[in-house]
């Protein structure tokens, strides 16, 4: 199966662990899982934590199919490198892409530990049985731990086409097991990319242009040198950097340097002239991305028809970590110590940027504090290495909130046209999308994209929905604002506009917005299942008082399904409040409970963020917003009570991290229509 990366099965002896007595040995059949001749059994986790549970949730997978006792389990962080497969985490798919892979490990080394008492006992392996960390001999009831076997087992050839375990059968899949990252950071011993310390270690920060395209023309540090700590400035690729002993010291050395900058070639970009930009392409249509029966209704017939513009702003990342790295650069060999959730481009991005070969790159992986991403992008990884060639010291770069938040690559600005009609019995007959929309892989890479490789479409319609006549159409439009993945991407917005507007177009027909879209999706479908389970469980259609609305809408992507149905009160003050949201996803099979529920929270209270509070504004040529004050996150007073419904099945893994997000906005707005009559169609929601 490709992905699985495992490896020949390997004896290596362990140096330096103990002071006496003989080294153990170590069996290591995959890349991802080593056995020692103690019995401590280690995990290899390749993808990145950052606060989602992928050091608990891979583990779990690998200690399922290798039947041991969770509590023995040792965690290792995987360092950049492609032996591991994809490290990217984001996208939803360190555990459904890890899944085949890390089973396979575990059942392998089983497989393997059990051929090797087999042998020892002279007995058939259909004989023996793997259990909580031992081989057992059904025949006699003896049994032998695996770290007794290390040895035997390390000898044997690694097995092909292992039998994983029936769904049934599991002991630890689906069990609320506890977090293994959550003790050492409750007790502060975690270290994230922000904690690293080193030997000799210079911190730096960097003074950055306030508009894209602008360049350092001159600068003086006068000042900033006359300050305790300062050590050195330098005018580096993208600013001028300070370095310094302490992180604290190099920030005032920064807002104390004078700097000139050339002129910024987009110094009348602002955020009028890209909504105008946007609006110019509606009349055009777009470009056909798919098309099914006749989405026109024809002129002769009287169907009701309506058409709507929606639109979504620009977005920050805003984790509460904020960019940091860790560079030593030595004998043209560099270290890197980042908070990154692409390890494995770092490594590649570094090597690229200083002439080195990626083997004469290191990237370990820290703990980061909030990634989704921004931390997919190796930029701070790249700086940090260059300033320590630079200084020929081990160098740590901290960016301000001010620097993360006006330096950052943004979620896609985007506009959506909507057209669609319901016919005389009150059902829908069309659904048309245009989605107008900055490309990331286009501005990133240059991509040439045919319409039905757009990466603008995602989410622009849920195809579970049994619709028979639709269009979707895109147009890419050039705007010199970075861009980047942002939580869930475009899936963030077109599933607003399209489950905003597929309410309007019920209300047009006079029917109920959930029996809608039941009506739509066919009775095999785990779109409906969600719905309909989101629907139960909120009391859909019970009397709200004055004032209060609810608002349904479904989402599916990532494989996986999610229906979510907010409760939102508008005061008289017109002030949204959003008192509850009842969520229902299906993921496949459920590795850990508590982290669905815990991924589900925390997809909300991020979409809440973007759909109720802060957005980033262009002026001549830069970013307005700088921190919080005037980017504002969702307070804890303002997060709702959130329901949070798993369904149970047997279909394969799907992701968490993004499946939330998709639907909450378009749910709240619905609510706000319920509440009010008003239709919002712009993001954040202002009455």
């Amino acid at each position: 199966m490709s992905g699985s990366a495992l490896c020949l099965a390997s004896f290596v002896p362990v140096k330096d662990l103990f002071a006496f007595g003989e080294e153990p040995k170590i069996f290591s059949p995959s890349v991802y899982l080593k056995i020692d001749s103690e019995g401590n059994i280690t995990v290899i986790v390749h993808r990145s934590e950052m606060g989602q549970g992928v050091r608990t949730a891979l583990p779990m997978i690998v200690a399922e199919e290798l039947e041991v006792d969770w509590r023995k389990i040792k965690i290792e962080q995987a360092e950049g490198d492609p032996k591991y497969g994809d490290q990217v985490t984001g996208g939803s798919t360190s555990v459904r892409k890890s899944w085949d892979p890390l089973r396979i490990a575990g059942a392998t080394a089983r497989e393997m530990l059990i051929a090797a008492a087999a042998a020892r006992w002279n007995v058939k392996p259909s004989d023996c049985k793997a259990e909580n960390g031992y081989v057992i001999n059904k025949l006699n009831n003896k049994k032998v731990g695996y770290g007794d076997l290390v040895e035997e087992a390390s000898k044997l050839p690694v097995p092909q086409n292992v039998k994983l375990k029936d769904p049934k059968d599991y002991k630890i899949i689906g069990k609320r097991l506890h977090r293994t990252d959550s003790p050492d950071k409750v007790a502060g011993k975690a270290v994230f990319g922000i904690d690293v310390v080193l030997p000799g270690l210079v911190y730096a920060a960097v003074k950055r242009s306030p508009a894209f395209g602008s360049k350092v023309k001159s600068f003086n540090a006068d000042k900033t040198k006359s300050l305790n700590g300062i050590i050195d400035v330098r005018q580096v690729s993208n600013g001028v950097a300070v370095f310094a002993k302490s992180t604290w010291q190099a920030f005032k050395g920064v807002e104390n340097l004078s700097v000139e900058w050339t002129p910024s070639p987009y110094a009348n970009l602002d955020s009028e002239t890209i909504s105008n930009k946007l609006k110019e392409q509606i009349a055009s249509g777009g470009n056909k991305v798919e098309e099914k029966g006749n989405p026109d209704p024809p002129d002769n017939i009287n169907y009701k028809t309506i058409e709507a513009v929606y639109e979504a702003p620009f977005q920050a990342h805003a984790p509460m970590e904020p960019m940091n790295c860790t560079a030593r650069f030595e004998n043209n060999r560099v270290e890197v110590w980042a908070p990154t959730q692409n390890p494995q481009d770092a490594r590649r991005s570094v090597a690229n940027a200083l002439g080195l070969k990626e083997e004469d790159v290191t990237v370990y992986v820290t703990f980061m504090g909030g990634g989704f991403g921004r931390r997919t992008h190796s930029d701070f990884a790249v700086e940090a290495a260059e300033l320590s060639k630079i200084t020929g010291k081990p160098v740590k770069v901290t960016w301000t909130r001010e620097d993360d938040i006006k330096h950052d690559r943004y979620r896609p600005v985007s506009m959506h046209h909507l057209k669609g009609a319901v016919d005389k019995n009150n059902k829908l007959y069309s659904f048309t999308h245009h989605v107008i929309a900055p490309s990331i892989a286009a501005q990133n890479w240059g991509a040439q994209l045919k319409p039905e490789r757009y990466d603008t479409m995602g989410g622009a319609i849920e195809k579970d929905y049994l619709i028979k006549n639709y269009r979707l159409s895109g147009t890419i439009v050039d705007i010199p604002v970075p861009i980047w993945y942002w939580r869930s991407v475009y899936h963030s917005q077109n599933p607003f506009a399209a489950e905003c507007f597929l309410d309007e177009l019920a209300h047009a027909a006079g029917r109920d917005p959930y029996e809608f879209r039941m009506e739509l999706l066919p009775d095999d479908s785990r779109l409906k299942t969600v719905l309909k389970t989101a629907a139960d469980k909120a009391g859909w259609g019970k009397k709200l008082p004055p004032g209060k609305g609810m608002g349904i809408a479904a989402f599916a992507g990532y494989d996986s399904y999610s229906a979510q149905v907010a409760e939102v009160t508008v005061t008289e003050n017109n002030e949204i409040k959003v008192d509850k949201i009842v969520c229902a996803v299906d993921c496949g099979i459920v590795i850990n409970p508590d982290i669905v529920e815990q991924q589900i929270d925390s997809g909300i209270a991020f979409a809440l963020t973007a759909a109720l509070k802060g957005e980033i504004t262009i002026r001549d040529g830069g970013v307005v917003e700088s921190n919080f004050d005037d980017f504002p996150l969702l307070q804890f007073s303002e997060m709702p009570v959130v329901e949070t419904h798993i369904m149970q099945n047997t279909y394969r893994v799907g992701g968490l991290g993004e499946v939330a997000v998709g639907p909450c906005a378009p749910a709240v707005g619905n609510a706000i229509f319920a509440a009010t009559g008003k239709r919002l169609r712009k993001l954040p929601f202002r009455l």
